[in-house]
């Protein structure tokens, strides 16, 4: 006899606003409890048709009213019985799960982008607007938010427990966990993985918001430049424009569009061309030689932060045309060969 829809509903509702549960606070929060209660529901049954089991054969079977055992013949029926429904619920559970888990760690399209670096010992937010923040993430309710990780030391685990998410923070490596929040409030953050002797003070506070609330938050914490902008200075510093500037002379690939794109690589091999692919390629450019270029890029590897990467990595995502690396180019190459007076600092 199974359990009514509304009376699991009820159950799981009550059990999450209780003390015991953390509160719902995303659209992902339903899927992970139904699934949790749903094994916790098969334990329990288990353990207690497992217990009236044995204590059933301890009396029925015991040494005064048994003194000699009896040989009993197996049963095939009883086998297969005890053999095909545990497997069902454990399939059942399978599939649950992995349905679930491309679900969770698949973004939806469109979805807000913040990156999120992760160090001894605190949380850095980075929002595509310049907004940064420290052990504290601001986020609108309502919409679907993505956040792409990475570590700048060790291994750290970025968790918000209201949510139900969970993520890996992987050093060299990003990784993508989204949530759309369903009521405004402040949650925990916290780090769940042992990550040093402050590993216990790597906690934050997640602030969900209206989108009106939002968007005053944005325009009064702005550090008046965005992520991209902040690239393209970067890249200009850094002097990549003189080999990336798009023209038939140049002696890198044009990079303008090139994001999203299928590159041809020197070893005949195909790449998709992404955020952990550009940023690979700025501090290993000799493993991705695009198909037509000789491997003369230098690697920048120690140079770059993984702030300034993040900054490189929305610049490039950007980068529609050649018409700003052209620009830059061409102002950097003035003021290299403009006359100076002496005493006079150019700008």
């Amino acid at each position: 006899m199974g359990i009514s829809p509304v009376i699991w509903q009820f159950l799981v509702k009550w059990l999450t606003a209780s003390a015991l549960f953390p509160r719902e606070g995303s659209t992902i929060a339903p899927w992970m409890d139904e699934l949790y209660f749903f094994l916790l529901a098969m334990t329990v049954v288990g353990l207690v048709l497992v217990g009236a089991i044995l204590f059933t054969f301890s009396v029925r079977y015991r040494k005064s009213v048994h003194p000699v055992a009896t040989q009993i013949e197996g049963s095939t029926l009883l086998e297969a019985t005890w053999t095909i429904i545990p497997l069902a619920i454990f399939l059942i559970t399978f599939v649950w799960g992995a349905v679930l888990y491309f679900r969770i760690y698949n973004p939806p399209v469109n979805s807000m982008n913040i990156y999120i670096v992760g160090k001894q010992w605190m949380w850095k937010a980075e929002h595509p607007g310049g907004q940064h923040e420290i052990n504290a993430l601001h986020v609108p309710v309502g919409q679907n938010i993505q956040l792409t990780m990475i570590s700048q030391d060790v291994f750290h685990s970025f968790s918000i427990p209201e949510f139900r998410i969970k993520r890996e923070v992987i050093p060299g490596r990003y990784s993508t966990v989204w949530f759309n929040a369903t009521t405004p409030g402040e949650y925990h953050l916290f780090c769940t993985q042992y990550c040093g002797t402050n590993h216990s003070a790597m906690i934050g506070t997640i602030t969900a918001m209206s989108p009106a609330d939002y968007k005053k938050w944005t325009e009064d914490s702005t550090s008046g430049m965005s992520l991209a902008q902040n690239g393209e200075r970067l890249f200009a510093s850094m002097g990549c424009n003189a080999c990336h500037s798009g023209t038939a002379a140049a002696r890198g690939p044009s990079l303008a569009g090139v994001y999203g794109s299928k590159l041809t690589l020197t070893n005949g091999s195909q790449v998709l061309v992404n955020d952990a692919y550009l940023r690979d390629a700025i501090l290993n450019p000799s493993q991705h030689v695009t198909s037509g270029y000789a491997p003369i890029m230098p690697t920048y590897q120690g140079q770059i932060s993984e702030d300034g990467l993040i900054d490189l990595v929305e610049y490039l995502k950007g980068l529609n045309t050649n018409y700003r690396v052209q620009q830059t180019l061409t102002t950097s190459q003035s003021d290299q060969t403009a006359p100076t007076t002496p005493g006079v600092v150019k700008p």
